[in-house]
């Protein structure tokens, strides 16, 4: 039996994942710097361990891979973990700023390194849940956008770095309905242009997509892909892109309001 880790997965997205993988039939390891939540979501959905994990700290992700590889030859690793905050750059304090950096980004990379240098032979998969924010400009989540265009772009060098056997994918979802969102403040801008889009996308479907990656060369996908488009079609003008936010941001009043009224 592989094994395989999946970050952040105590809830939301990555407890998604964690269920399709035990479904596949992996050895899950289930981690979160919710720990009690973690081995909760480990026994619950039939997972191989549950662990507190702060994946701001590079030997909890090579602990974690060792504990993995005691239950089987590890081939996939999901970096999941992650925060939300959103806000201007100038409206965020200096320790949101920093836990942004450190566990969006810094995370990512301790756990990509910890997955490839304990892939083996067979090689594996490593999944990153990046962000359509990450593909372009996306003002009200000024550095939240940063850190994931940052996973984004190690993800495109990392695929041609590593040996044959190994794939490296980021996953660009638009807005899911989580904890995360649940928590923003619906008057920011930033929660106004995601719900722009219209539909809020599902855990199911975001964790149907991160986990349909494996095995493929698809090195980054966006979900949905229309919207992946518009928001690369952005960067090729970005002074002029604030006239389009403006549009998108009273779009996504409308239909925050249109839900609040229980229209929608």
């Amino acid at each position: 039996m592989d094994s395989c880790v999946v970050t952040g997965g105590a809830r939301g997205i990555g407890r998604g994942i964690a269920e399709r993988m035990v479904a596949r039939g992996y050895a899950v390891v289930v981690t979160d710097v919710d720990g009690e939540g973690a081995r909760r979501a480990a026994e619950e959905i039939g997972a191989a361990a549950g662990l507190e994990q702060d994946v701001r700290d590079p030997a909890a992700h090579r602990f974690v891979a060792t504990t993995a590889g005691d239950h089987g030859p590890l081939t996939a690793w999901f970096n999941n973990a992650g925060v939300g905050d959103d806000g201007s750059l100038t409206s965020l304090d200096d320790d949101q700023v920093r836990r942004l950096v450190e566990v969006n980004l810094l995370g990512c990379l301790w756990g990509m390194r910890a997955a490839l240098d304990a892939f083996g032979a067979r090689g594996g998969d490593v999944v990153n849940t990046a962000s359509l924010s990450g593909l372009g400009p996306v003002p009200g989540y000024a550095v939240y956008a940063a850190t994931k265009a940052a996973v984004v772009s190690v993800t495109m060098s990392v695929s041609a770095e590593v040996p044959r056997g190994v794939r490296v994918h980021a996953l660009c979802p638009d807005g899911v309905q989580t904890a995360m969102l649940d928590a923003q403040d619906p008057d920011g801008l930033g929660s106004q242009l995601v719900h722009s889009g219209g539909r809020i996308l599902t855990v199911d479907e975001t964790a149907d997509a991160a986990v349909a990656l494996l095995g493929t060369r698809r090195v980054v996908r966006s979900l949905p892909g229309w919207r992946g488009g518009l928001v690369r079609s952005s960067t090729l003008a970005p002074s002029m892109a604030k006239h389009g936010t403006d549009l998108f941001a009273a779009r996504g009043r409308r239909l925050i309001a249109r839900r609040t009224r229980g229209g929608a």
